[in-house]
């Protein structure tokens, strides 16, 4: 389905009250704790745990010799597979400039870390699968999709708890705070989901670089939710004349969806291209009906 491309620079509205903000961010001393032990078992897997000398060898070189450079993408670690460098700012234009070169900061534990993975996980839209049964519950009207309603209040939910998981987040409140700024000056988007009652039950949110999107996290609190909000998402984005949505990394949901692997090579040529392409900064307001969204059929 082809669709017009539109550059538009919206206006940015204010931003949640520092008081809200400051009472969703916080991270209690246990909520501390609980981090940090499920994050050391995490770390200390059969599958993880051949890539620790590595780590603490860069963090001890960081110690004694701090480079504030962002790392070369490149140059990314094969064990940690994708680890790349130790992050020592997080400021708006680091964050930016960290993105545009293909990093994201990522940890459990301990300082915080860019990565740059061997293989990125991108969706082109028109291969993106909307599953029949996900098509039938948007047309039922059960639930409204806004965008960037209440970014506060989606990526607090994206660090809670999910069901039958550990509880091993990587969403701190330094994330929450780096990321809240870059939605206050228009860089950072949620999705939101609301039922009947007015409730959210599920969201997203991302960064814009140029015309790509890099989706952070997701969560539902009923079914399907996230994915309506993110088939909503996607409708706007392949609208809007974005190049591609990136997930970062793959998984058996996105695979589903219609993801797919490119190399890290690839995957920075395309990020080239797409930095350079005019962002649409800005508040995002939602442009279709459900019922329109449900009944769409990417393709070439």
């Amino acid at each position: 389905m082809a669709f017009e491309t539109q550059r538009l620079t919206m206006p940015v509205a204010p931003s949640a009250g520092t008081a809200r903000r400051d009472r969703l961010f916080r991270e209690s001393f246990l909520e501390t704790m609980e981090r940090w032990g499920l994050g050391t078992a995490w770390a200390l897997m059969p599958s993880r745990i051949g890539g620790l000398p590595a780590l603490m060898r860069m963090a001890f070189d960081e110690f004694m010799a701090p480079d504030y450079a962002l790392p070369d993408p490149e140059r990314a670690l094969d064990n940690p597979l994708g680890l790349a460098g130790i992050v020592h700012d997080l400021s708006l234009p680091t964050l930016l400039s960290a993105y545009r070169r293909g990093l994201y900061p990522f940890a459990h534990l301990g300082p915080l870390k860019w990565w740059s993975p061997p293989t990125r996980s991108l969706l082109f839209f028109e291969e993106f699968h909307v599953a029949k049964r996900l098509r039938r519950q948007m047309r039922q009207g059960r639930y409204t999709v806004t965008f960037d309603r209440d970014f506060e209040g989606v990526i607090k939910a994206c660090a809670g708890a999910r069901t039958g998981r550990w509880h091993v987040t990587w969403i701190t409140p330094r994330i929450m705070h780096a990321f809240a700024q870059a939605f206050d000056a228009g860089h950072a988007h949620s999705f939101e989901v609301w039922n009947e009652r007015g409730d959210l039950v599920g969201g997203g949110y991302g960064l814009a670089v140029g015309n790509s999107f890099v989706t952070e996290s997701q969560f539902s609190k009923e079914s399907n939710t996230s994915k309506i909000g993110f088939t909503v998402l996607n409708w706007h984005l392949a609208r809007w004349g974005f190049a591609f949505n990136d997930g970062k990394l793959m998984t058996p949901t996105t695979r589903d969806m219609g993801f797919r692997e490119v190399p890290r090579r690839e995957y920075l040529g395309r990020l080239t291209q797409a930095e350079r392409k005019p962002e649409r900064i800005g508040r995002w307001q939602v442009e279709a009906d459900m019922i329109t969204i449900a009944d769409w059929q990417p393709q070439k």
